[in-house]
């Protein structure tokens, strides 16, 4: 995986809100419609993953110049929305610009019928100098936005490669998917395939159908996604088939993409004034075997991947699980506001692994956060793989009320306050929360269950917090045992019942 900057393309494409007109843009769907349907699609992605990959053309010239400012400038007008629903809202489009390039092409589905959606610079309000103008015909449409009923401001956009995001329950956005990743996390090159072509239309149900072909030189995959906006968050369900057109050393499913710079526990990396900036603060993990598992995220000091090995999981996800303003003190981007991305799997997925890749970054402009599923059967040339799942974009958590949660954690200097510091070790400081704690004290039977790898555990302690309802913390000295990282497994017990989710911290290797 490769540190990519967006935010300020994030925040430019945020800016292109829409204009009134009242002009019909007919023109922009001339062209004849032809036969469309979701087994057409798979059908030609089958037989386009017999031919040789065919890189897509370069740029238009000029297109490098549309920068941050120029997109800023540029409007969609309201009056060219397309598919608008039972209660307003529509499709608007973005244009090519310098972070995103390459052109894709839009069709619009109606009945069985699609007909291409051709870019127009009519489409756009933009000043008579703007870098897009001067592209004049030969700009493009580079994804798209699904906007709210009133139609001022979006909740789910598709833009550049395979990826896309929605705003989720609060209206703000922040981590972001991907339709597959390849190879991140790893020795090999990271290759990012892309949606090509999409295809948009309405279910029966006013719902957003969006079907699109994804081309890259290992892969070829039909993608459907059938997105609903709810007073609880956004829900996409997922359908894919997938054609390898060679052997994929890690192939990753249901891909997220997220940024975190430091927390509470990371302070030492800040040189930014604001108390903690991140998208997203854990990966939390449901396994077959029904156990929660809470891995706090890090700013590593080089490059690292985890992996958690499970057999049919429940469902995993990038949590941003801290919604206290105070904690970030950022009135601009409201990190507290930041969607949470679950993932739930449809079907039998079988043996794989849940991938976490950290990468270390210096500023909150960097997405180093990755986290997938990838299978443990071996992905060859020829092999066809169907999948199918949910996601979820939520403010809240994904799972009903059970386990006590991870609510913070720390890390700080080994030893007793007062006393001298133990030389080489690391205070590691864990707090859960929740019902299953409620009334218990030190005379429970409470126990914490730890265990470490790569290292060595001493002074392990586990209390209520005082003036706390529901809460206890964990508390141990953790010396390393070598350079490489150490990872901790932490929660608590009553005697043989689990009372908490599973905390899998780790403390950078040096």
């Amino acid at each position: 995986m490769t540190n990519t900057t967006r935010r300020d393309l994030l925040a430019a494409l945020g800016a292109v809100a829409a204009l009134p007109s009242g002009r019909l843009w007919a023109a922009a769907t001339r062209g004849e419609a032809h036969p469309f349907s979701w087994e057409r699609l798979k059908a030609d992605a089958a037989a386009l993953a017999r031919r040789p990959w065919t890189p897509p053309p370069p740029p238009p010239v000029g297109v490098g110049r549309i920068d941050y400012d120029a997109l800023n400038s540029v409007q969609y007008k309201a009056a060219a929305t397309q598919l608008r629903g039972p209660t307003g809202g529509g499709v608007r489009f973005f244009p090519i610009n310098h972070f995103q390039p390459t052109p894709v092409e839009i069709f619009l589905v109606e009945g069985n019928m699609a007909r291409p959606f051709h870019y127009s610079p009519a489409l756009f309000d933009m000043p008579a100098d703007s870098p897009l103008a001067a592209l004049g015909s030969h700009g493009g449409f580079s994804g798209f936005r699904a906007m709210n009923a009133a139609g001022t401001s979006d909740w789910l956009a598709f833009a550049g490669a395979s990826y896309f995001r929605s705003a989720g329950a609060l209206d703000q956005y922040g981590l972001s998917a991907r339709g597959i990743s390849i190879n991140s996390g790893g020795p090999e090159t990271e290759e990012f395939p892309a949606f090509t072509r999409f295809w948009l239309g309405r279910g029966a149900d006013g719902s957003l159908l969006v079907d699109a072909l994804l081309e890259g030189p290992s892969v070829v995959g039909a993608y459907r996604f059938t997105n609903r906006k709810t007073d609880a968050g956004v829900i996409q369900d997922v359908e894919l088939t997938l054609h390898l057109r060679r052997d994929i050393a890690r192939l990753g499913l249901a891909p997220l993409t997220s940024m975190f710079w430091y927390d509470q526990a990371e302070r030492a990396r800040a040189t930014d004034w604001r108390p903690e900036i991140h998208d997203s603060d854990g990966l939390l993990i449901l396994n077959g075997s029904g156990e929660r598992l809470w891995r706090p995220l890090s700013n590593p000091n080089g490059p690292t991947a985890n992996s958690f090995a499970d057999h049919d999981p429940r469902g995993f996800g990038l949590l941003q699980r801290d919604h206290k303003h105070d904690h970030y003190q950022d009135d601009g981007v409201f990190y507290e506001k930041r969607p949470s991305l679950w993932v739930e799997p449809r079907g039998d997925w079988g043996a794989g692994s849940v991938m976490l890749v950290e990468l270390p970054t210096s500023d909150e402009t960097n997405d180093n956060i990755v986290a997938f599923w990838t299978p443990a059967e071996p992905a060859k040339a020829g092999q066809r793989i169907d999948l199918s799942y949910r996601l979820r974009w939520i403010a809240g958590e994904p799972l009903p009320e059970g386990p006590a949660r991870v609510v913070d954690d720390w890390r700080g200097a080994a030893g007793r306050p007062g006393q001298p510091v133990v030389a080489g070790a690391t205070k590691i400081v864990i707090d859960f929360e929740g019902s299953a704690l409620r009334g218990l004290g030190r005379s429970s039977g409470v126990r914490a269950d730890l265990s470490v790898g790569r290292g060595k555990a001493e002074g392990v302690v586990a209390y209520p917090v005082v003036g706390q309802p529901d809460r206890w913390r964990l508390m141990a000295d953790i010396t390393p045992e070598g350079r490489e990282p150490v990872d901790i497994r932490a929660a608590l017990r009553q005697g043989s019942t689990p009372l908490t989710e599973v905390c899998l911290a780790q403390i950078p290797g040096q």
